[in-house]
């Protein structure tokens, strides 16, 4: 969780909302990323999914089958959706988003019969440290 944490504050740098992602397999890295939709111009450019396209042009996969997804945010539907898709084994994510998060809140997308795929979920590790980016980086912009 570390890494993603130091993505999430190289996302806050230049100035996108401080989310940070990393897979991994086997205790290896395989891919880091942030949140990204301003600087690639793209809405779809989460954090989640850049870490998980880049993982999967480095394993020449589209099938992430045992790695790992560490992210600093739950992620929301479109990214629980690519979660799925890519079968990620297992997420761990720092802080819960009550308004946009959809593994335990909102959709809970991992819960519903038409998923095809459902990894195993770990949650609040480095929740404080997440909290507090994301509120610093909000409160610097009202």
């Amino acid at each position: 969780m570390r890494l993603a944490m130091v993505e999430a504050r190289n996302a806050a740098q230049v100035g996108a909302v401080p989310i940070g992602a990393v897979v991994m397999r086997g205790g290896e890295v395989i891919a880091t990323a942030h949140n990204g939709p301003r600087d690639c111009h793209d809405p779809t450019a989460h954090a989640e999914i850049l870490a998980i396209r880049a993982a999967a042009k480095a394993l020449g996969a589209d099938r992430l089958d045992d790695c790992d997804l560490w992210v600093t945010l739950e992620p929301c539907a479109m990214c629980a959706g690519a979660i799925a898709h890519a079968r990620i084994a297992r997420v761990y994510y720092a802080a819960p988003d009550p308004k946009g998060g959809a593994v335990e809140h909102g959709p809970r997308l991992f819960e519903q019969s038409t998923v095809l795929h459902r990894p195993e979920i770990y949650s609040g590790l480095g929740e404080l440290e997440s909290a507090r980016l994301l509120r610093e980086f909000f409160a610097a912009r009202r």
